[in-house]
């Protein structure tokens, strides 16, 4: 994996490899400092990493498209996020909490679905909605679960510079907490508890990047119909 300029960041192995060995008797929780966070490190079930999704001319490639889409503004509870978005096939409204109908993907970027099917062991045609989102320097999003209309699998493509990317759940009085780096051309995928019990966040991005997620939906749903649940944010 590709390293940025944050330190002490967690590579996404195997959790053996970086916990101590089970103890007899009962254990203590060890508090690990994870970059900014404090909690116990756990890494989330159902959180899956592809380092090497697309090559550098396939970035280029989908960049070329992406650079060129009219991207919105994000408005929130009466603020506007620093990163622009678009949807495809179906649109979220942030404030609305309901989907509506979108253009659809283009055609030059159906290969990075497919592929990104492949990689989460579904059909292309289970993604049913496609977000691009553009982060210039500085840009972040809070801590969220994906809104509760999607369904229970989300892959990301991350483009143009790494970003890291935090987990965050609470067991009883506990913090649980992880931390990775989504390098340039790699793609993560969320599905079990880390799409439904865990939030995730994304502190301030060093430079420019672009981020391609593909997302299910929880049941068919018509456009028009509110999403059901809080409002939450989307990655």
């Amino acid at each position: 994996m590709q390293r940025g300029a944050a330190a002490a960041v967690l590579a996404f192995a195997p959790a053996a490899r970086r916990c101590p060995s089970p103890a007899r008797g009962p254990r203590r929780p060890t508090l690990d400092r994870v970059g900014r966070m404090r909690g116990v490190l756990e890494r989330p079930e159902g959180l899956d990493y592809r380092a090497d999704m697309l090559s550098p001319d396939e970035e280029r490639e989908v960049l070329a498209v992406v650079e060129r889409l009219d991207l919105r503004e994000v408005q929130m509870r009466g603020q506007t996020a620093r990163r622009t978005v678009r949807h495809f096939d179906l649109e979220y409204g942030y404030e609305s909490w309901q989907l509506a109908s979108a253009e659809p993907l283009p055609q030059s970027l159906e290969w990075l679905r497919e592929r990104c099917a492949e990689f989460a062991s579904t059909a292309s045609a289970a993604f049913a909605q496609t977000l691009v989102t553009r982060y210039p320097p500085g840009a972040t999003i809070g801590w969220h679960r994906d809104a509760p209309v999607f369904g229970p699998l989300v892959v990301g493509v991350s483009l143009r510079a790494a970003c890291l990317l935090r987990f965050q759940r609470r067991v009883g009085e506990q913090r649980r907490v992880y931390e990775a780096e989504l390098a340039p051309r790699s793609a993560y995928l969320l599905t079990g508890s880390a799409r439904s019990a865990w939030q995730h966040s994304i502190p301030p991005v060093p430079a420019l990047r672009y981020s391609i997620t593909f997302r299910t939906l929880r049941r068919q749903r018509q456009a028009g119909c509110p999403a059901a649940g809080s409002p939450e944010a989307s990655p």
